[in-house]
């Protein structure tokens, strides 16, 4: 199934010049989780501390400090934490190009172009217990030190570690032919997912996003908490509180305009809402993540 565009993640990662992008997490401490979304890049992440949840496609997997995941294009993914723990992890978001895609050779048609046409499927994590472990981890920590480099000549043994970490996979059996039928409940509820992230400062009942899926409200609700681990009206309200947190870092607006343009009407119910979710006020959020010229906003 094509991925629709409206939760096609807008940063752009990569470009001709520089073709990848890192980025480190923090759970809770920049955002609660990071929702369901996909884009056109492989990411490969590597979990620093702590211990989280991800689900990627189809599959729902927890990875602890220490492990790798490696996540094709255009798959579904989001990360949450694994119950009060903290979760802090590195994310290498990067082109096909650098495993030279768009060649035409025969490695690019028959091994790299499945993947990013999503015909194979991946075993996404490596973990600390997996026999490919230790050959495929010092490969991943290589790449992530070539990253921090961040040189020219650091890219050439990034892009032969990205392929000696492929045909790891391939050659181990991670990489794994599609089976018929395997959509799963992350594709059923794709454009549910789509309209969410679309329209989250619009009111969206659980039964309109049952009907846009073609399934009565109980299926819909199993259906979506099997997915995405969460109810849809949860989800929904990450989002939102997801959205607030970018707009309290970054922006200069006024707390009640963010609340407003993050779908609440009610500057009360946002606060209430925010504080259950993120652990602190919208107020206290600004203080701790906005330059020290900022913080005098809403005093």
């Amino acid at each position: 199934m094509t991925p629709d565009r409206e939760t096609l993640e807008k940063r752009q990662h990569s470009t001709t010049w520089m073709p990848y992008s890192y980025y480190e997490c923090r759970l809770p401490e920049w955002f609660i989780n990071v929702p369901m979304h996909w884009h056109g890049e492989f990411e490969l992440i590597h979990v620093l501390q702590g211990r989280g949840e991800f689900i990627c496609g189809s599959q729902k997997l927890e990875a602890g400090e220490g492990e790798f995941l490696l996540i094709p294009p255009n798959m579904l993914h989001a990360a949450y934490l694994c119950g009060e723990q903290k979760l802090i992890y590195g994310a290498l978001v990067f082109s096909p190009a650098m495993l030279g895609m768009g060649s035409g050779d025969r490695c690019n048609n028959e091994c790299i172009r499945p993947i990013v046409k999503g015909t194979i499927r991946m075993n996404v994590c490596i973990r600390k217990d997996g026999t490919v472990y230790e050959q495929a981890g010092a490969v991943a920590e290589r790449i992530f030190t070539c990253v921090h480099e961040n040189s020219a000549r650091a890219d050439l043994l990034l892009k032969s570690e990205l392929l000696r970490l492929i045909w790891i996979l391939e050659e181990s059996g991670e990489i794994i032919f599609e089976q018929d039928g395997m959509e799963g409940e992350t594709e059923s509820i794709r454009p549910a997912l789509e309209y969410m992230a679309q329209n989250f400062r619009e009111e969206i009942t659980v039964e309109e996003l049952a009907e846009r899926v073609h399934l009565s409200k109980s299926h819909f609700m199993r259906c979506f908490r099997k997915a995405v681990g969460i109810g849809a009206i949860e989800h929904l309200t990450q989002l939102r509180i997801r959205v607030a947190c970018e707009m309290l870092s970054d922006g200069m607006e006024q707390i009640a305009d963010i609340a407003f343009a993050c779908g609440y009407s009610n500057l009360s119910n946002f606060n209430r809402q925010f504080l259950k979710r993120v652990g602190c006020s919208p107020k206290e959020y600004r203080r701790r993540n906005q330059p020290a010229v900022l913080k005098h906003l809403d005093d």
